[in-house]
């Protein structure tokens, strides 16, 4: 035989009836059904109040919730949400604190409950890092100790020409110094590029980049005319090694974001992507907060060079005792008599040259040292 199903409904109305026709006690009838007094005149006063939908079950959420969001406040954070899309809650909250200071802001975790329930978060997979165990982390103490540049990977605009995003950034206060669409990356458009921001913001202690060109490039030392630039300048060119661009990660990261905001999709013109790279470049330094700031954005943090940029290129140095050869157009120097090839990138520049053993002499540029000479076989090593 099954069993008998019961409903609670229908338990609560059969109670009431049995009450109404007087044959119990309210003692035994409540331990008929199993339930206290306490429970058996609840149901009876709900149904003289509204009747049999009254012993329908209610809900248990209290009145008042303190932690609940205040319409107004969601509000505020569903249209930052829309008019940002890309930004999580805590960058969120970082940029409408400061122009809301009376307002007290829920919890990172209930602004992404609230975006979840108003379908303003796109699921996606959870990925896991794994930290890289040879990088070692990037350490500047103040604005321009370090500067990055690099290319982000070039595409094509609407019309089909190539756009290639040159981006300079200060390391220390994630500021975009410049973000500039080129046809190529010839050495020479780059520098135009940078040049500018020379001008404006001064010069840097030190730039970083990946070892491509305009950079980079396979001549002794990596020479590159643009390096050699910045090294008369005084401005040392650190590479990351061959394929880890983790070693650059702030500036990569910085990439991605560009990419999702101005690439996707690309626009008609060169001109319009130009004009989309300026508008985000002003949105990432002026109102995009940043985690590694605390909250704050980059322009708020940021102060140019106090080292101006020369009219005209400073004379290299040397030590009195090291030995002076000037590299031919060709990218040879003699020494001993016999001619010897360096590199084409140092042509019309002066070396320097000191014996730090027997016939074992290193060749600097400026304060660099590219390579060792052996007067036993007369050969250059880098």
């Amino acid at each position: 035989m099954p069993w008998l199903e019961t409903v609670p409904m229908d338990q609560r109305a059969r109670f009431v009836a049995d009450c109404q026709h007087g044959l119990y006690g309210m003692t035994e009838l409540c331990a008929r059904y199993g339930i206290s007094r306490k429970t058996g005149y609840k149901w009876l006063a709900r149904y003289d109040a509204g009747g049999t939908p009254a012993l329908a079950d209610r809900s248990h959420a209290p009145h008042h919730c303190p932690h609940r969001i205040a319409a107004d406040v969601a509000a505020l954070l569903c249209a930052a949400r829309t008019r940002y899309p890309r930004w999580g809650p805590a960058k969120l909250l970082d940029w409408l604190a400061p122009r809301h200071p009376a307002i007290a802001w829920p919890a990172v975790s209930t602004v992404g409950d609230l975006f979840t329930r108003r379908g303003l978060v796109t699921p996606r997979r959870r990925r896991h890092y794994s930290p890289h165990p040879g990088v070692v982390p990037l350490v500047t103490a103040a604005p321009n100790d370090l500067w990055t540049v690099d290319f982000k990977g070039q595409f094509r605009t609407g019309d089909g020409v190539y756009c290639y995003p040159l981006t300079l950034a200060d390391q220390h206060t994630r500021y975009l110094l410049a973000c500039h669409g080129l046809p190529s990356t010839r050495g020479a458009t780059a520098r135009t590029v940078l040049e500018r921001a020379f001008r404006t913001y001064g010069l840097p202690r030190a730039i970083r980049s990946d070892n491509g060109v305009p950079f980079a490039t396979t001549a002794i030392h990596g020479l590159s005319p643009l390096n050699v630039w910045w090294l008369r300048l005084g401005i040392p060119h650190q590479r990351i090694q061959p394929g880890c661009p983790q070693q650059n990660g702030a500036h990569e990261r910085m990439h991605k974001t560009l990419k999702a905001e101005t690439c996707r999709p690309p626009r008609a013109t060169g001109r319009a992507q130009q004009r989309a790279f300026d508008t985000f470049r002003h949105e990432y330094n002026e109102d995009r907060p940043h985690s590694a700031l605390g909250g704050r954005p980059p322009a708020s943090q940021y102060v140019g060079s106090p080292r101006p940029y020369p009219d005209r290129l400073p004379p290299l140095e040397y030590p009195g005792h090291f030995l002076l050869r000037r590299v031919s157009h060709c990218g040879t120097f003699h020494f001993q008599g016999r001619l010897h090839f360096l590199s084409k990138t140092l042509n019309s520049h002066y070396i320097g040259l000191e014996e730090i053993d027997t016939g074992i002499w290193s060749i600097y540029f400026g304060t660099v040292l590219l390579a060792r000479f052996d007067e036993r076989d007369h050969r250059i090593r880098s």
